[in-house]
């Protein structure tokens, strides 16, 4: 089948090439037409890969996900939840033996997004739209849990105590072990046992979303939608009330978080009984559950794999545990896991540098990018030296026809060096050489640190580069960057 859509080949194996045409021939079976445009979108934390596919008249999401069984729980789910009106995408057409499907497209807003925008302040639209998805999660929970097939979950049918005993003990051996947090193995052992017989006392008979997070969480002319439930089961209503109310870096403030909590109550009650006080004893319980299961996640993407966005998670994660653990009065005792957690606490490991401490240094960042063809930049500001580093040994977007006068700060670009590429692993190496550099030379007064990026034209990997280095050098420290992109200032950003 002959297809009219520029085929682009990203990475030396023929992989990525050949699920983009079998979702453009899946897409022409659905539509009748064959897509102009399949462009990747942004990676998830997972192995599946999405694309954007769109003809003359229709667009979809095109999903590619080697895990069959995962597959199969995503594509019932959505047509059971579908079949009862509930805001998940619909299905549009699937090709399980090659592991794609379509579903709708939702746009590109995730409730994600908004938090990025809200500033300092949590403001009344902000908390209508968490209200909506409350509500919303109330409708999934429930309505959507009748008449569903849990044998078809993956990895598990529920949320039960095996589930809880491996969130357990990836906390306990990515986090805690990482961390070098001293625990009695033992004692922390059977605290874990005691905390999972608790919370198996609640009602665990509805739908468990599992990753109910603001990344999953659609906004559609306002609506929220919901998305990447494929690991959802049965288990109990709190669960997911905790995942969204206590997203580590949501910032939500506790007076917020009290009144969606009355909310979701009052929401569900008109679907079910609920004992308001018994609720809300086995919601925080819930709560800490689930900070343990992102500490393990921490643990993992951060300190093992020395991912700097977890690692920048943790002091608000540990903030959530410290309210907890002080104001919820459970009703069990965790003596070895409440010492461990404040251990951690008052270690302040993890705390945030202090910014204003940057802020009022006499460091300047001088951040470039640069194409090769013109030479390394020198470094004017009389001290000499600083980083360079070569974006060369990443997949160029420029040997690509739709990325040709594109440059690293458009989206496309950007996702296609985020899932095509090592970009991820290169700027995390990028980021630990220049914490420790800019750490050193604020606690030395130096006044000067150069740092480039270079790439064969200075226009795609380069610039990406040191946008992102310059973000993470402000956000991280508040000291001064000066930013600048010679070759694409040389030629006014016309490519």
């Amino acid at each position: 089948m002959k297809h009219r859509y520029p085929v682009i080949s990203y990475f030396i194996s023929m992989v990525p090439v050949k699920i983009e045409h079998i979702l453009a021939d899946l897409y022409e079976r659905w539509s009748g037409e064959s897509p102009f445009l399949v462009l990747p979108l942004a990676p998830s934390g997972s192995n599946r890969v999405y694309y954007r596919l769109q003809g003359q008249g229709k667009t979809a999401i095109g999903a590619y996900n080697p895990n069959r069984k995962e597959n199969q729980a995503f594509l019932y789910f959505s047509r059971h939840f579908k079949s009862k009106d509930l805001p998940v995408p619909e299905i549009y057409a699937e090709d399980l033996d090659q592991h794609v499907y379509l579903q709708e497209d939702l746009g590109s807003t995730t409730l994600y997004s908004y938090l990025l925008q809200k500033g300092e302040y949590f403001p009344d639209y902000l908390v209508q739209i968490y209200r909506k998805a409350v509500e919303q999660l109330a409708r999934l929970q429930i309505e959507g849990g009748r008449g569903l097939d849990y044998s078809l979950c993956y990895p598990r049918h529920s949320f039960d105590k095996q589930s809880m005993i491996w969130d357990f003990n990836t906390f306990k051996y990515y986090f805690l072990r990482l961390a070098y947090v001293p625990f009695d193995e033992q004692a922390l052992e059977d605290d874990f046992q005691r905390f999972a017989d608790f919370l198996l006392q609640a009602d665990c008979n509805y739908f468990l979303f599992r990753d109910f997070q603001t990344r999953n969480i659609m906004i559609k002319s306002g609506q929220p939608y919901f998305i990447d439930y494929q690991g959802g089961r049965r288990g109990a209503l709190q669960y997911d009330l905790a995942s969204l109310l206590y997203q580590a870096k949501a910032g939500m403030p506790e007076d917020i978080q009290q009144e969606l909590l009355d909310h979701y109550i009052l929401t569900a009650g008109q679907m079910i009984d609920i004992d308001r006080e018994q609720f809300i004893q086995y919601y925080y319980g819930y709560v800490l559950i689930r900070s343990i299961q992102t500490f393990g996640t921490y643990g993992f993407r951060g300190l093992f794999e020395r991912k700097e966005y977890f690692l920048e998670s943790i002091p608000f994660a540990l903030r959530n545990v410290k309210w907890i653990l002080e104001n919820a009065n459970l009703p069990i005792e965790l003596p070895e896991l409440s010492r461990a957690m404040y251990h951690l606490i008052e270690s302040k490991r993890f705390e945030p540098f202090d910014k204003i401490k940057g802020a009022s240094s006499l460091l300047t960042v001088t951040v470039s990018s640069f194409s090769y063809r013109s030479g390394i930049p020198e470094d004017t500001s009389g001290n000499g030296g600083g980083f360079v580093f070569d974006c060369r040994c990443l997949n160029n977007p420029g040997r690509y026809e739709p990325y040709k006068k594109l440059t690293g700060r458009d989206e496309p670009v950007i996702n296609f060096l985020r899932h095509h590429s090592h970009i991820n692993e290169f700027m995390n190496n990028v980021f630990r050489l220049a914490n420790e550099a800019v750490e050193d030379y604020i606690e030395r007064s130096f006044t000067h640190l150069s740092i480039s990026f270079g790439c064969t034209g200075g226009q795609h990997r380069s610039v990406y580069a040191a946008d992102a280095l310059a973000k993470h050098l402000s956000e991280k420290y508040g000291v001064k960057v000066v930013l600048q992109h010679i070759e694409q200032e040389r030629k006014n950003w016309q490519n």
